[in-house]
């Protein structure tokens, strides 16, 4: 990758807990030492379990959830230092889809005042400019201009969120945060949603970070994968790396959890047993080592670095060149 559109290093996101005027409490590492890049026109999808610190990381590289260290460049623009009216102007070049579609929209607003309405705040054009531009966008999404007099409840929920899609592309933004646009919705609708994306990224050029859990999207959607584990990252590649030459144990286990239409009995599955540990007192070492069948007492010494097996492929897992994890 050449020059990154989004480029991030050592992130992280931290929130006290129990803390009060006699007690300090303790930490939660939300997203703990995160590193990512995404270059122009490229899909990362970001996978992991609830709990992992996706959505949180997401958010942070917008603002919308503030970062406590680290760094996030934006076209080589630092995100986190700039000042609020920097910041309000950075919005047009950052927009994020939110996984509930109803909820993100103004009840209040017509479709067309919602579609309107960043234009509005970025003085972007003149009135019939932004009318012109609500019927666009509309058409893009797959519904018709007269959607914009009506308001969000005589939608359903599929088109609710091609409404929020539509209101996320209203101020051409060059990179979007899409923070599991289609897991609200019935599985027939969701690949109507993945397939819009899917062809406005091409359209536009779009540079998206990706949210889920169904692997099947992931892999149909995305150029390359990152797993997050607790808030950290412990394997990062090609969509190929990642489905066919998995190196981490939770990243074979999320594989081997997802729903395969097969006759074939498979006995080489690795099972995740047991919940996440508790953020307030994770475990010591690799955090993933309370749930790994191949974790040793030396897992439990140092936190594994996130390391290069090949290129363009990283695994933060000592025991990764001794482990065979390839799906048989």
């Amino acid at each position: 990758m050449s020059q990154p559109l989004v480029d991030v290093r050592d992130l992280s996101v931290h929130f006290p807990v129990g803390r009060t005027m006699f007690n300090q409490g303790v930490t939660v590492r939300a997203v703990d030492g995160v590193s990512l890049s995404i270059g122009k026109g490229e899909v990362l999808g970001l996978v992991g379990e609830s709990g992992s610190g996706k959505t949180t990381l997401g958010r942070s590289l917008l603002r919308l959830v503030e970062p406590t260290g680290g760094s996030v460049r934006l076209n080589g623009e630092e995100v986190t230092t700039m000042s609020p009216a920097r910041l309000r102007r950075a919005r047009s070049e950052m927009q994020i889809i939110f996984q509930d579609p109803f909820a993100s929209l103004n009840p209040r607003m017509s479709v067309g005042e919602i579609l309107s309405e960043a234009l509005h705040l970025h003085r972007i054009g003149t009135r019939a400019d932004r009318r012109d531009r609500v019927a666009t966008l509309l058409e893009k999404v797959g519904l018709p201009a007269s959607a914009a007099q009506r308001h969000p409840h005589e939608f359903s929920g599929g088109q609710r969120q091609r409404i929020g899609i539509a209101r996320a592309l209203s101020v051409n933004p060059a990179f979007i945060v899409a923070d599991e646009p289609v897991s609200a919705l019935d599985v027939s609708i969701q690949a109507q949603i993945v397939n819009l994306l899917h062809d406005l990224r091409e359209a536009l050029d779009l540079s998206i970070l990706f949210i889920g859990h169904d692997l099947s999207v992931i892999e149909y959607l995305c150029d390359r994968v990152m797993v997050m584990y607790m808030g950290r990252v412990m394997e990062t590649g090609t969509v190929a790396d990642i489905y066919q030459r998995p190196r981490h144990p939770y990243t074979r286990a999320l594989l081997d959890a997802a729903p395969q239409v097969t006759t074939r009995r498979r006995t080489d599955r690795i099972m995740l047993t047991g919940d996440l540990p508790s953020p307030v007192n994770p475990p010591s070492g690799c955090i993933f080592r309370t749930r790994c069948p191949f974790a040793t007492e030396a897992c439990a010494q140092a936190i594994p670095p996130l390391l290069a097996r090949a290129p363009g492929h990283e695994v933060a897992c000592i025991r990764a060149e001794e482990i065979d994890l390839a799906p048989a």
